[in-house]
């Protein structure tokens, strides 16, 4: 939570620095930058962040979830609710980190210390009784034994070093990693830089070395036998008393040290395991369906009902299918399952490929988050008398952080649709506020109306919105797009997605746009990132350069 950098795109890049490695593995374009604004889209509370931990949990059960929190006045509080949704560990994250990329003013003006933070977060943790429930780690220019000797004493059990293990590789901290011009080849992706990198293993294994010594020496001196017992003994801690520099002589540190008066039944470091409340899901019972499935990659099929208490649906079924077949999936549509009923939030969230769900109802928030190969489909209840192209029949949020698979929705969804989508084919028939926000791969296909805020922060992908009233163009963000001429194969894809949308769903919208298909397909607009086009137009121009040079050669 205190860095958004991470969901969707990655760390922020110029375009330059984006290869096709760093393509590949972020599901981006390369050549195109990639900018990672600070909101996490899916968590705007509390109990938003408890789902997406249950998602994870969901995801892979082995997993420790750990939640990342900036040390700032009253961190203590937003940790407390974290523990209570379930978190397994907390980092409490000081201002002094942080890479060479950073904005100066980041470094310099956001954040405290980590010691003010870590402080007030175990000392709030103990005094509700919360502490024994989670790891506490802290990091933020974590150099020496020392250091990690008075984490651990102001209530921490685990400790990040980064900055000085970087600089034990090599690093001369010139802060200009997003440059590419790193003149000792650590932060650039170009090879004649890369060469220059004289880092070795033997080096970092040194340095922890060395600070595991340095602390076990003064954890010898205090008496500690192990961490668990060092932890929050903060009365070891003493303040001096002869500094003289006048900001820092006035300054009350009794609250750094205070320690909550509390019993031998109040836990001071993790010893009790976070109920994340898995045992009971839907899924469970959705892997036992797909047991020749997932043995033997037999055709399998289904019928359920679903309640809004069943969240993550298919998160813990494809665990299941990446475990055994890996990134690759299942073949398409080896398990075909219908639900029917109102959803809870994340349904298909990380949907593995092979997977096809459809869904008779409506569903709630995240709808196909983090969509891994799977095809969702939604329709409305046969029993439903309102016309679906003007209902909500999907939640806010919807596809985020989706990789690749496709999606039909017979309805309209809420805001932020497609946000920070980097691969998913989807149809919809209408969405609210900031569609496609940060989208970086993927098409979008909207057969009704959008909210304001369309496209914005929108580097990759392309977006196809019907727009016979003319609406549309006042509601899109053209900072980082721009509305394209449409092109005859943007026609045929476009007309084989509606195709698909009318042969899963059944949509009277598609059927109507496909029976006046001349008339009806001047009225969509396309939404072309500029970079994007940029980088595609430049692409064209290389391969037509290269087969002239083929075809000369030839002739030759």
């Amino acid at each position: 939570m205190a860095q958004g950098a991470k969901p969707g795109e990655g760390g922020q890049l110029p375009g330059h620095k984006v290869n096709d490695w760093i393509g590949r593995v972020r599901h981006s374009t390369p050549g195109v930058g990639l900018i990672s604004p600070p909101p996490h889209h899916d968590i705007y509370s509390i109990e938003d962040l408890a789902q997406l931990i249950f998602d994870l949990k969901n995801a892979n059960r082995q997993a420790r979830i750990n939640v990342k929190l900036v040390s700032k006045a009253g961190v203590g509080i937003i940790a407390s609710g974290v523990a209570k949704a379930h978190a397994d560990a907390i980092l409490i994250s000081g201002h002094d980190g942080g890479t060479g990329a950073s904005p100066l003013t980041s470094i310099k003006h956001a954040g405290l210390p980590w010691e003010l933070g870590l402080a007030e977060t175990h000392q709030t943790l103990v005094k509700n009784n919360l502490r024994d429930r989670v790891l506490l780690q802290t990091d933020g220019q974590l150099r020496t034994g020392r250091d990690l000797a008075i984490a651990t004493l102001l209530g921490a059990e685990e400790w990040g070093v980064a900055t000085a293990a970087l600089v034990v590789e090599g690093c001369i901290m010139m802060r200009k990693c997003h440059l590419n011009t790193c003149p000792v080849g650590v932060a650039t992706q170009d090879e004649d830089l890369r060469k220059r990198f004289t880092g070795d293993p033997e080096h970092v294994i040194n340095f922890f070395t060395f600070l595991a010594k340095d602390l076990r020496e003064i954890m010898a001196e205090l008496g500690f036998a192990t961490i668990n017992d060092m932890v929050g003994k903060v009365e070891v801690l003493s303040v001096k008393r002869d500094v003289e520099y006048w900001k820092h002589k006035q300054l009350d540190l009794s609250p750094i040290l205070y320690k909550e008066p509390v019993d031998e039944t109040v836990g001071l470091y993790k010893r009790v395991e976070q109920d994340h409340g898995i045992e009971d899901v839907l899924d469970h019972t959705l892997i036992r369906a797909a047991g020749e499935a997932l043995q033997h990659a037999e055709p399998v099929s289904e019928e359920f009902v679903i309640r809004n208490t069943d969240r993550a649906v298919g998160a813990m079924l494809s665990n299941e299918i990446s475990k055994r077949y890996k990134g690759e999936g299942l073949p398409d549509g080896t398990i075909k399952f219908r639900f029917r009923g109102s959803a809870g939030q994340s349904f298909g969230a990380f949907a593995a490929s092979g997977i096809q769900f459809l869904l008779e109802g409506e569903a709630n928030d995240y709808f196909g988050k983090g969509l891994s190969g799977a095809r969702l489909i939604i329709v409305p209840d046969r029993t439903a008398k309102f016309k679906p192209s003007e209902n909500i029949i999907i939640g806010n949020v919807a596809f985020y952080g989706a990789t690749s698979g496709e999606s039909y929705i017979n309805g309209m969804a809420g805001e932020r649709f497609a946000v920070r989508n980097s691969g998913v084919k989807a149809v919809v028939e209408g969405v609210g506020d900031h569609g496609c926000e940060y989208m970086t791969g993927g098409i979008v296909v909207v057969l009704g109306e959008t909210g304001k805020n369309f496209a914005a922060g929108m580097s990759g992908g392309i977006a196809y919105v019907f727009n016979p009233n003319h609406k549309f163009e006042r509601l899109v963000n053209q900072e980082m797009v721009l509305l394209d001429e449409m092109e005859e194969e943007d026609f045929m894809m476009l007309h084989n997605m509606i195709h698909r949308h009318l042969h899963f769903t059944k949509s009277e919208v598609a059927k109507t746009i496909l029976e006046n298909w001349e008339q009806q397909k001047m009225y969509f607009v396309k939404v072309m990132p500029i970079d994007y086009k940029a980088v595609l137009q430049g692409r064209r121009k290389m391969e037509m350069k290269a087969q002239e040079l083929l075809s000369q050669a030839g002739a030759a």
